[in-house]
């Protein structure tokens, strides 16, 4: 506190910026490094915090739950761009973060009350599976203003260049739920019409498959032994999907890996009721 000034002749406290940054790519090169310094005030405090998220190459590795690898290279990914940022005249702090880059940046808004947060991303060209729709995703779904900046990489020039910034403007947020929710009871958790709708499917799509199968050719022919697997492989994948809808949607069963069931679910089912149903035809 100074002294001899009157209360109102005193400098006002400079509030303390504070940026959380998803690095889906290492956080490096001068024009990143240029972009970011431009989010920071050049006189006021400021406190940034980088998460990288563990996420996986493959969906298929996804659905494995492949996170050790995943882990690693999301480690090697912390410390690069914690290197590169503190060689770059930004001191910040990190940690690695949960496979969806939405959820890990919510979860790290728990700790961290961001102003903003700025998703470093593959631009379009580059953009790995997990990146489609990823903006839209969290200017949705996060309070503070989101921005991301996308980065490509030139062919001899392992440092990222920035290929385009987008934003959702300051203080937006997030959109009203178009979810509409329903409870089959009170001993079951919420579902929306798409959730039901996927549940009814996975259900009636599994006993008519197992039916096709059962009143098929007989089981040491090849079309019967293809039935039966192709009805087995569908009771695994709806089962996957119904069990985890009913279990986990109580701790918001959400990201990669309740779509990828979702929709390996709504495409495998029809499909495999044709295909079961003309090998009936077929034998």
């Amino acid at each position: 506190m100074e002294q001899g000034l009157r209360p109102e002749e005193r400098p006002a406290a400079r509030a303390t910026t504070r940026l959380l940054v998803v690095a889906l790519d290492e956080l490096a090169g001068p024009e990143l490094l240029a972009e970011l310094r431009r989010r920071l005030p050049e006189e006021a405090p400021a406190e940034v915090m980088v998460i990288a998220p563990a996420v996986e190459q493959t969906v298929f590795r996804h659905a494995l739950g492949d996170v050790d690898s995943a882990t690693r290279e999301a480690k090697q990914r912390l410390q690069t761009s914690l290197e590169q940022l503190e060689q770059g005249g930004i001191h910040a702090l990190g940690e690695v973060g949960d496979s969806d880059p939405v959820i890990a940046a919510q979860d790290a808004l728990r700790e961290f009350l961001a102003d903003e947060v700025l998703f470093v991303a593959h631009a379009e060209s580059e953009a790995r599976w997990f990146e489609n729709g990823l903006f839209e995703r969290a200017r949705e779904e996060l309070r503070p203003a989101v921005r991301m900046i996308e980065v490509s990489h030139e062919d001899g020039d392992p440092a990222p260049h920035v290929a385009g910034v987008e934003e959702s403007g300051p203080g937006r947020r997030p959109a009203p739920s178009t979810r509409r929710e329903l409870s089959l009871s009170a001993n079951l958790p919420r579902f929306d019409r798409g959730d039901l709708v996927g549940i009814v499917i996975a259900i009636l799509g599994t006993i008519v498959t197992a039916v096709l199968a059962a009143t098929g050719p007989p089981s040491d022919s090849a079309g019967g032994a293809a039935q039966i697997l192709i009805a087995i492989a569908v009771a695994l994948i709806n089962l996957a999907h119904v069990v985890g809808l009913l279990l986990f949607e109580s701790v918001h069963y959400r990201g990669g890996f309740q779509r990828f069931f979702r929709n390996l679910s709504m495409t495998a089912t029809p499909l495999a009721i044709l295909v079961v149903g003309a090998i009936s035809l077929l034998d």
